[in-house]
């Protein structure tokens, strides 16, 4: 019998991706913002995929403010693309 892959929702496109294919981005308890590669650390998450333009959607939108429930700065948003170059 197969495993049963875990899937998330991208918060900018909506999509439903198995959890490989998403970069997780974390609000620790401490309320600072992280990308999770692991997918395990401590905290609130939200999921994006692993794509510019999802990246450049969820900014533009404010799609990870809204679910993570802090203001992002520029910069982060930078951090998450170069996560996206390296993780592939």
């Amino acid at each position: 019998m197969a495993r049963k892959i875990p899937l998330r929702k991208c918060v900018a496109t909506g999509e439903q991706l198995p959890k490989k294919e998403l970069l997780r981005i974390v609000r620790t308890p401490e309320g600072e913002l992280a990308v999770d590669l692991t997918g395990k650390k401590n905290g609130h998450g939200a999921y994006l995929k692993k794509d510019a333009e999802a990246v450049a959607a969820a900014k533009k939108n404010k799609a990870l403010e809204r679910a993570l429930g802090v203001s992002i700065p520029e910069e982060f948003y930078e951090e998450i693309t170069e996560a996206i170059h390296t993780s592939k």
